[in-house]
């Protein structure tokens, strides 16, 4: 055991920068995926705590008024039903923020869908004018407990008495209401009910919702949500964020293992000798595989054990969503399993490559065999010879040769090479894409910047004219926004009229064209697979007891509601209900003009009667994966730079047995570098071209297939820049030349006798 840890020390001390890159590169590997398992933890935990806490219901249905729920009692499969309360639509304002709510009439706490206080108390009956606000509404509207709040439009004020999590649909400026409990008495006159029903088997959700729908009837129902789609809007961005970091962590483990597998093969071509010495003087074979199980290990194990002990530690700390992903992690019971599993899991990954490229080692026979002069790729190709003649510098063509005369080594260092580079294509490559959806809009379905709301209290014309009167909006699209029934009754979609045929709006297309005569409209990727339909059907939707008859014939880029949106224009509504006026109004602004600053004026023009809000951009959700971007391709730099060294360090050993000839034949020592140079510059020249050529298009797939499972829809992907491809390409050839340079130098300056010696 001695003998191995001796030898196993002296080997470390010849490849000490291998052995840095290698313990650098497990604990990059080690911290993505932990933060990607705290990122799945925080993006499901938390929802599931409050839902189960709460009893949280399965389905809400928000109905007319007159519709008799109490039906719903007796249906199959249907646990407990609470409710109806009495709704009313209101905005509140509150330090200058506004927000859309819902009013619920709520006597006492529910017994199916309970909100669960984290701060203030419960509804008072002695304080009629007292709500209770969902918490996420609540920081909208930085409220507290004893705070005052308006509703614009009236003197009316109401009180906050409580904040209190929910598990339903959360609050999204400008497209889903925040929810307030009350008095029934504060509801005022109430325009729906809603009630909420708790299954026996949640899987049958879809099924429930169509019994319950057929037993109130069609027309009594406006709107259906359920919990599946609560939990998927709770998880959002953070679940993006988890599978980017998993992707990518379980990319780079595989490369890191093959950039070991590797260099443990590449050492032992150039150990050969050494090793039968080894076996000679009584090593085993098992002894000699565990000399490199063992260094392999220990690297891994200590990246490993540093990379656990970091996100222990400072994990909680990172700014932003990951430092409170990590922070909730550590209270979730499965935090120290999973500290444990993922390191080990790592370790014994590259534990497993290293034996079996260090089984090679343990086949090295104790009497070494003499090497062949040649190697059968040795021989100059036809090309090679024929460019030789053309007077190439012989460096040039002898590199070329030397890189690729290995059938089988070197497309397999290629591959090992271009796989990191691969993983840093498809990283630049969701970059771009949020820099899409930052710089760009109007590209991934988000043409217009500003969303307005106006009250009863101000006409469609006033109110258009007091939006295009601002010398920064260059278009104002009236339009309407309702909820419909899909066929089958199982769900509830939002059904949109946006601007008109003599003023269209301007979509964001992936498919078909633009809906611009009767009845046409186009639909997002997350309605077209909810109704397994596609571009060219026709489709029934049902608003209250009115039918809709709409021929998609385009698939738009909905970023909004899961893309389960079908929109046409103001005008095709209009000819169902000639009464339909617009409710909401999409900007279009100038270039360069300040989202803010025009829906502060816009707010102050309106003088109570506009609700101004931003649109909301996927990627401002999408903030922190820029820094993970860069730490992922840091860890693939560290990856690909172990692959390099292995490169060179095999190709000046392959080389070591064509020193004398290229001597003979006259050539310079300078010139021997430069065949060493050219011919690990050549083989990352490849690779690149590689990466490039099979990243982009894979970068492509993935990014629009998370598009197309999200609701938004393929066709959101963009591609590095082919400049930023041809610097990335020129840094990988140049990084390579400039490390080969020095250990070709001083192969090529050996003495005679170490010459003769490599060769024997």
């Amino acid at each position: 055991m001695r003998a191995t840890l001796r030898w196993a020390h002296s080997d470390l001390r010849t490849h000490r920068g291998e052995a840095l890159f290698l313990v650098l590169a497990t604990a990059g590997i080690v911290v993505s995926l932990l933060l990607a398992t705290a990122l799945f933890g925080y993006a499901t935990n938390p929802w599931q705590r409050v839902f189960t806490q709460a009893r949280g219901a399965h389905v809400w249905l928000h109905t007319a008024p007159s519709a008799d729920t109490g039906k719903l009692t007796g249906l199959d499969g249907v646990e407990s039903v609470t409710g109806p309360y009495p709704t009313a639509s209101a905005t509140l304002a509150s330090r200058g923020a506004r927000a859309a709510v819902e009013l619920r009439g709520t006597p006492e706490e529910p017994s199916v869908g309970r909100p669960l206080l984290t701060s203030g108390h419960w509804l008072d009956p002695a304080n009629p004018d007292g709500v209770v606000l969902e918490s996420r509404l609540a920081r909208a509207l930085l409220a507290a407990p004893g705070d005052t709040l308006t509703l614009p439009g009236t003197d009316r004020t109401v009180t906050v008495l409580g904040v209190a999590d929910s598990a339903e649909k959360r609050y999204r400026p400008g497209e889903q209401p925040g929810l307030v409990w009350a008095q029934p008495s504060a509801v005022g006159e109430p325009r729906g009910r809603v009630v909420a029903l708790r299954l026996t088997d949640p899987e049958d959700t879809d099924y429930a919702v169509q019994r319950a729908v057929t037993v109130l009837g069609s027309g009594a129902v406006s709107e259906v949500s359920t919990w599946k789609q609560a939990r998927a809007e709770a998880q959002g961005d953070n679940r993006l964020l988890g599978q980017v970091l998993g992707l990518f962590g379980l990319g780079a483990l595989v490369a890191a293992g093959l950039a070991v597998h590797g260099a443990i093969g590449t050492r032992i071509r150039g150990h050969l000798r050494d090793i039968s010495v080894l076996k000679a003087i009584g090593f085993t074979p098992g002894q000699v595989v565990r000399v490199f199980l063992i260094q392999h290990l220990a690297y891994a194990l200590l990246g490993a054990l540093a990379a656990a002990a970091v996100v222990q530690g400072l994990g909680s700390r990172i700014p932003g969503r990951l430092g409170d992903a990590v922070g909730v992690w550590h209270g979730l019971p499965g935090h120290t399993v999973a500290l444990l599993v993922v390191p080990v899991t790592v370790v014994l990954f590259i534990g497993a490559t290293t034996g079996l490229a260090a089984w090679r080692a343990g086949r090295v026979p104790p009497v070494p065999v003499p090497r062949r002069a040649a190697s059968p790729g040795g021989r100059l190709s036809g090309a090679a010879r024929s460019a030789l003649g053309l007077h190439l510098p012989p460096a040039l063509v002898l590199g070329w040769h030397r890189a690729f005369s290995r059938r089988l080594r070197s497309p397999a260092t290629v591959a090992r090479l271009a796989l990191p580079l691969l993983l840093i294509v498809v990283a630049m490559s969701a970059w771009t894409t949020i820099d899409r959806f930052d710089g760009r809009p109007e590209q991934v379905g988000l043409p217009t910047s500003l969303t307005v709301h106006a009250d009863s209290g101000l006409t469609d014309r006033a109110a258009r004219t007091v939006l295009e009167d601002d010398p920064q909006v260059a278009a104002a699209y009236p339009g309407v926004e309702v909820a419909a029934l899909v066929p089958g009754q199982t769900a509830t979609i939002a059904l949109r009229g946006l601007g008109t045929r003599q003023d269209p709006y301007p979509y964001s297309l992936a498919e078909g064209r633009a809906a611009t005569g009767r009845d046409e409209a186009v639909a997002g990727q997350g309605l077209l697979a909810l109704l397994d339909a596609r571009v060219g059907d026709w489709v029934r939707i049902t608003v209250g007891d009115q039918p809709q008859v709409l021929h998609i014939v385009g698939r738009s880029i909905e970023p909004e509601n899961a893309g389960r949106v079908i929109s046409t224009s103001l005008d095709t509504l209009r000819e169902n209900d000639p009464g339909l006026g617009p409710t909401l109004y999409e900007l279009r602004l100038r270039p360069g003009a300040d989202p803010d600053a025009v829906a502060d004026r816009l707010t102050a023009a309106g003088e109570g009667h506009l609700d101004v809000h931003a649109v909301p951009n996927p990627a401002d959700g999408l903030s922190p994966l820029r820094g993970v971007i860069v730490g992922l391709i840091v860890v693939l730099a560290l990856i690909g730079l172990i692959e390099l060294l292995t490169a060179i360090g095999g190709t000046v050993r392959e080389g070591e047995r064509d020193l004398l000839a290229l001597k003979a034949i006259g050539l310079s020592p300078r010139q021997i570098t430069a065949i060493t140079v050219v011919s690990t510059g050549s083989t990352a020249l490849v690779a690149a071209i590689l990466a490039t050529g099979l990243g982009v298009p894979l970068a492509h797939w993935l990014i629009d297939a998370q598009g197309a499972s999200s609701g938004i829809g393929s066709g959101i992907a963009a591609g590095p820049s082919a400049w930023l491809l041809l610097l990335l390409g020129a840094a990988a050839v140049a990084g390579a030349t400039a490390l080969a340079a020095l250990p070709a130098s001083r192969a090529a300056r050996r003495r005679l006798a170490d010459t003769l010696s490599a060769v024997a």
